[in-house]
């Protein structure tokens, strides 16, 4: 029989497993934020962009992660489980008609699912060229995929074991590297100041759509509370400390970094460009092996998702195993074959990284929107006060409303694969 576990209970053990499940998306997002977000001024450094792009990314991180999915989504407990599906079982009784929003977020959350391995592989192993510029990366890629999902079935307790100390050593380089360049350039340090995020989206021209690339920093969001049952709650809190830190120096790094080569036009990673020459191999190194490892986030949370959903009656009943003796231990192996053939199909089709950017991000806007609708509900229906329900609802809706029409226009792009994978 089946032990279970403790969702709230904190092991070291339990917050090294947590690193490696779930903040492997949220944690590779310092490869490509900042150069997704100079992209818009044509690569070229502008200081009001810098200062405003990385007081966005915080705020993001704060009010988006840290706010509503640390603090406020993970008190949504389904007998240990997470996730939409999870969310909306503890408020249909008294508003059954949410099973919309319910459907809609689980959708579009298992299309992000299948973009994501894509995307986090690719651009691990596309800086390959950087020491061999003419290597073939497709093959390699639907090779690592492959064997990705071969080892689902062996339980993420497993897989945590064998990421978690990966993703430590990371976090820590991430935060070293960031702090070593805030300390020759701590001016960077007034970006926490709302002020030059307003500064960005308000008065810059064309600043507002610059939020398409800044949300790619907080895509792991949802993930985070669709894995609650894997780790559990108080796990995940106390190990998104840690990660919030080393993410949130990183970024001011880079930031610091692009402010003393202002008018230049950067072109390649910027994470790479402030590493010392001596330790960009390593750190190349133990960038792909952490954004290999991205992808394991959304398909422990697929495998969740679905499991939620075979119990509402929202999805076929499938064989579900359970490949270790810790409660949330889930293996799908139907959803696992769909998701590897749903990868396979992404990386033929869009081949290159830069080609799924379009893709990616859309599809998991318009899931936090649902959770948002439920979420607020729930509240509601714990007795929470109207005033901060209602200053709940208006400002996570017009925080990811504004999120979600920036990534409009990613729609003609291959934003539109998302919304086909979520239909």
């Amino acid at each position: 029989m089946r032990q279970k576990g403790h969702s709230d209970a904190v092991t070291a053990g339990g917050l090294l497993i947590t690193l490696g499940i779930i903040y492997g998306d949220i944690g590779t997002s310092p490869l490509y934020v900042m150069n997704a977000i100079i992209g818009y001024t044509g690569n070229v450094v502008d200081p009001t962009v810098i200062y405003g792009g990385v007081s966005c990314i915080f705020w993001t991180l704060s009010l988006q992660t840290t706010l509503k999915y640390v603090i406020l989504t993970l008190r949504a407990d389904n007998n240990g489980e997470g996730g939409i599906f999870s969310l909306y079982a503890l408020v249909r009784k008294k508003a059954g008609n949410l099973f919309v929003p319910a459907m809609v977020g689980g959708a579009a959350l298992l299309a992000d699912g299948i973009i994501t391995p894509p995307i986090s592989v690719s651009s691990a192993i596309e800086g390959l060229r950087i020491l061999k510029p003419d290597i073939p990366t497709v093959p390699i890629v639907l090779a690592i995929l492959t064997v990705l999902f071969m080892f689902q079935r062996f339980g993420t307790k497993v897989v945590g074991k064998a990421f978690g100390p990966m993703m430590l050593i990371w976090f820590s380089m991430l935060a070293i590297l960031g702090i070593y360049q805030v300390f020759f350039h701590v001016e960077i340090l007034k970006s926490l100041n709302p002020y030059y995020g307003y500064q960005l989206l308000v008065k810059y021209p064309g600043g507002f759509w610059i939020l398409g690339a800044v949300f790619l920093c907080t895509t792991g969001a949802e993930a985070l509370y669709s894995d609650l049952g894997h780790c559990g709650r108080n796990n995940i809190r106390i190990s998104w400390i840690f990660v919030k830190t080393a993410l949130i120096l990183n970024y001011m790094g880079q930031g610091a970094w692009l402010l003393k080569h202002q008018g230049e036009a950067i072109k390649e990673k910027v994470i790479f460009l402030m590493m010392p020459e001596w330790f960009l191999i390593a750190g190349i190194s133990i960038a792909t092996a952490a954004a290999i490892i991205a992808s394991q986030a959304l398909i422990t949370g697929s495998f969740t998702l679905v499991s939620e959903a075979i119990r509402l009656n929202f999805w076929p009943k499938v064989k579900l195993n359970y490949p270790t003796d810790l409660k949330g231990q889930l293996y799908v192996p139907s959803l696992n074959k769909l998701l590897w053939a749903g990868c396979m199909a992404i990386v033929l089709y869009f081949k290159e990284s830069t080609n799924m950017e379009a893709a990616y991000g859309l599809a998991i806007t318009i899931t936090m929107l649902m959770t948002t609708m439920l979420l607020a509900y729930y509240l509601f229906l714990k007795r929470f006060g109207l005033v901060f329900i209602s200053a709940f609802f208006i400002l996570y809706l017009a925080i990811e409303g504004s999120f979600l029409v920036a990534n409009l226009t990613k729609f003609p792009h291959g934003g539109f694969v998302s919304l086909v994978l979520g239909g």
